[in-house]
């Protein structure tokens, strides 16, 4: 059974995600998350060190698991169809989008949480580009075992992923649209199979 401060900080992040998708990161306050997760701001404080911290636990722990896809298919490299991976990680990472966008949208409202916001991400190493470099680590291990073309370039094939896959994702937040599985497996199945051609070996 967890303790009551693990509690506490899991009803800050679950309270947190609905106060951001409401209002936004440039919006949103301690004060608010602390009222909507029934704690004091001085205990949001001690767990977190600002709204910053807990966006980033948000994106991590409680939007769709984007960053454990990609990690699994890095770990996993050889094991199953390059397509199939590829597939897997452009559902996850739309529907991530999809669900973080409308929060992370404000952050270019103000300059000085843009720039809190980067230094929190480069303490957790964390940031938007981590999931393209585990992407492309990813591609290059299929690379070395041949089964994508050695003459295939991981990094670019990473960023024509995810880039679409944003697109899709921005698109559906902007329309406030829910996702539906069978048009998200069509879109993941049509860009793998136009990418394909040139990462095949």
């Amino acid at each position: 059974m967890p303790r009551d401060g693990a509690r506490t900080r899991e009803r800050i992040i679950d309270a947190a995600a609905g106060v951001l998708t409401d209002l936004g990161l440039a919006r949103a306050t301690t004060k608010e998350i602390a009222r909507a997760a029934e704690v004091s701001e001085a205990t949001l404080y001690k767990h977190f060190t600002g709204k910053e911290e807990i966006f980033v636990r948000v994106l991590l722990d409680r939007m769709p698991g984007f960053a454990d896809t990609v990690m699994d298919a890095s770990e996993h490299a050889g094991e199953r169809d390059v397509a199939e991976h590829l597939a897997e990680i452009a559902r996850a990472a739309v529907r991530f989008y999809r669900a973080a966008f409308p929060m992370a949208a404000s952050l270019f409202l103000e300059r000085s949480l843009l720039e809190r916001h980067r230094t929190v991400m480069r303490e957790l190493d964390a940031g938007p580009h981590r999931p393209g470099l585990r992407l492309a680590a990813y591609l290059r291990a299929e690379r070395d075992r041949g089964r994508v073309a050695a003459h295939a370039d991981p990094e670019a094939a990473a960023a024509l992923l995810l880039g679409a896959c944003f697109q899709r994702g921005f698109l559906a937040a902007y329309e406030e649209a829910e996702l539906d599985d069978a048009e998200l497996d069509a879109f993941a199945k049509g860009l793998v199979d136009t990418l394909m051609p040139g990462l095949k070996p």
